[in-house]
């Protein structure tokens, strides 16, 4: 009788399935990786875009948006922005190289001490915005020139030049810089290449060696935080921390949720995120620039709202900014494969990222019964 009193009741809103599946965050990232997907099988399946180098191409490309892109989800759940991540990856790559290469410390301690300024500016930037009121859209601008200017200043000041080599000999034997910027996977990518999977380089100096040698780190990266940020988000009461920060801050003060900590954790978070990256590209590259970074804080907030994140805080999902991220590298590296010109790409970053918002306003107007 209970039970039949309670599906019954008319207070309590039953909606119909198509209806909750419509209001998932991930739909749009689902809907939108489809699409690019059909479109790129359709247009440059005979490119080689989905042979295993080209796939691993747009994989790497993918998952450097994917480490930005979880860091900047979590902080826009929580209610808040953060525009000084490009200036952030150019800033740590920077001060890896100066702390390696010009004064020739151990490259894991450049790495440990780099983690540790970005974090403290992380933990700054959050803390200006809880004490201050100000928008985390002003406080961060303001940090993203700053960081900005201190990367062009410091290596002009040091070396007389923005560009600093040597990262890679400088890294050369250490312990710590191979999670960064080496390859995992090697004998079983081997082994692939051994079977037929992948093809095997047959002259010059890599005879017998499968094109694709390794899973770079970078991508490992994007997978662990992808992970950790899931769970972080869906399955703990941390989590449930971060949606009510973000959804109603002083109902969630007056239930006893430590706002103030948790959106300051998350501008550290952030922060991680971008070294993280930084450190990934100067392995890569084996040199830190002073224009690295540029435009991927818009990136990753473009790729977050793709994911379903609302502007407003409080709703979002890191598996659909992951998909967001996706899109982009797909996008970016797909239209090279197709032969289309390449700052088409900025095209279509602003009519997805139109259309995103568009869907995101409907979601909400669904969920809060606006009109």
């Amino acid at each position: 009788m209970a039970e039949t009193a309670a599906s019954g009741d008319e207070r309590v809103k039953q909606l119909p399935a198509w209806r909750r599946a419509l209001i998932r965050p991930e739909l749009g990232g689902i809907c939108g990786t489809a699409l690019v997907f059909t479109f790129f099988l359709l247009t440059a399946f005979d490119s080689g875009m989905f042979e295993p180098q080209g796939i691993m191409n747009w994989t790497v490309v993918s998952a450097q948006f994917m480490i930005i892109a979880v860091g900047a989800c979590l902080l826009m759940i929580s209610g808040e922005f953060d525009l000084s991540v490009g200036s952030m990856i150019g800033f740590a790559g920077m001060m890896i190289a100066v702390f390696g290469v010009v004064l020739a410390w151990p490259m894991w301690l450049a790495i440990i001490v780099t983690f540790a300024m970005c974090l403290v500016i992380g933990a700054i930037n959050g803390f200006i915005v809880i004490r201050t009121g100000l928008p985390s859209f002003i406080v961060t601008l303001a940090s993203l020139f700053i960081l900005r200017g201190f990367t062009i200043y410091i290596p002009q000041k040091v070396e007389s030049k923005t560009i600093i080599g040597g990262i890679r000999d400088a890294a050369e034997g250490d312990w710590l810089a191979p999670i960064f910027g080496g390859k995992i996977g090697q004998g079983f990518f081997q082994w692939l290449g051994d079977i037929g999977v992948i093809e095997v380089f047959s002259r010059g100096n890599r005879a017998g060696q499968p094109v694709i040698d390794g899973l770079p780190m970078l991508v490992v990266w994007a997978i662990v935080l992808i992970i950790f940020g899931h769970i972080l988000l869906t399955r703990t009461r941390f989590g449930n921390w971060i949606f009510a920060a973000g959804g109603d801050a002083e109902a969630a003060r007056n239930s006893g949720v430590p706002v103030n900590r948790v959106k300051v954790l998350m501008f550290m978070f952030t922060a991680f995120c971008a070294c993280v990256f930084a450190t990934c590209q100067v392995m890569e590259f084996g040199s830190a620039g002073a224009d690295r970074g540029l435009l991927k804080e818009f990136e990753a907030i473009i790729a977050v709202v793709i994911g379903g994140a609302l502007l407003t805080g409080g709703y979002g999902s890191v598996i659909g900014a992951a998909l967001g991220a996706l899109i982009f590298g797909v996008v970016q590296q797909g239209l090279f494969f197709a032969g289309v010109e390449s700052s088409l790409f900025r095209v279509f970053l602003g009519v997805i990222l139109l259309g995103a918002v568009v869907l995101n306003t409907y979601i909400r107007r669904m969920i809060t019964g606006e009109r």
